[in-house]
């Protein structure tokens, strides 16, 4: 953990000399693909754990309420971006997790809801965690597109998904940082070509 030998102002710098190592064209091509999800009707799926469950959980909140405009929140016919962080679905979780192994509480899930075409982002700092490779390996055999969101070397989710978003750095809590980060450009990208007012707007 590096914020146990770095002050305040040394922390902050370093997050912020991450940011210069992404690879941009990675953000613009989830927000790309979550974008045409949204256009097609496809389900776009999040996992992970811990950190990265709750990021799970925030992105997932963002992508389906505030990809819409406020005008449009009472509008029943306004299409809207079909989203679902799976680490949210406690009952699901502690049923496979007790009955056939923690390692299974994704795909399993995903057996239940997910179509060929889906999107599943799957994020995991480590790229290491059995129930986020397991899920990632079913998806690749059933069609779906698969992201991995990675930190440190990328373990083994950075080779497996088809596409992936690495942040190169030895810190989890720096990593999950910059996956918000850039998780909260990808709303507001999306936001902007669905409401029409970003860079991507009609002219």
């Amino acid at each position: 953990m590096l914020g146990t030998q770095l002050n305040p102002a040394q922390y902050l710098k370093r997050c912020a000399e991450v940011f210069d190592t992404l690879d941009v064209s990675q953000l613009e091509g989830l927000a790309d693909d979550i974008y045409s999800a949204y256009e097609q009707g496809r389900f776009v799926f999040l996992i992970g754990n811990g950190g990265s469950g709750s990021n799970c959980s925030h992105f997932c909140e963002d992508l389906g309420k505030s990809t819409l405009d406020r005008k449009d929140f009472t509008n029943d016919s306004v299409k809207r971006l079909k989203v679902l962080s799976l680490t949210d679905n406690t009952p699901y979780i502690l049923a496979w997790g007790n009955d056939e192994g923690f390692d299974r509480v994704f795909v399993e899930q995903l057996k239940n809801f997910a179509s060929p075409g889906d999107v599943l982002i799957a994020i995991s700092g480590s790229g290491n965690s059995p129930n986020i490779l397991n899920a990632v390996e079913w998806a690749n055999r059933h069609n779906l597109v698969t992201w991995g969101i990675t930190g440190y070397s990328g373990g083994k989710l950075k080779p497996m998904g088809k596409k992936n978003l690495h942040v190169p750095l030895d810190d989890m809590g720096m990593v999950e940082s910059v996956h918000l980060v850039a998780f909260h450009w990808i709303l507001n990208d999306i936001h902007g070509r669905i409401n029409k007012v970003g860079r991507y707007a009609v002219k």
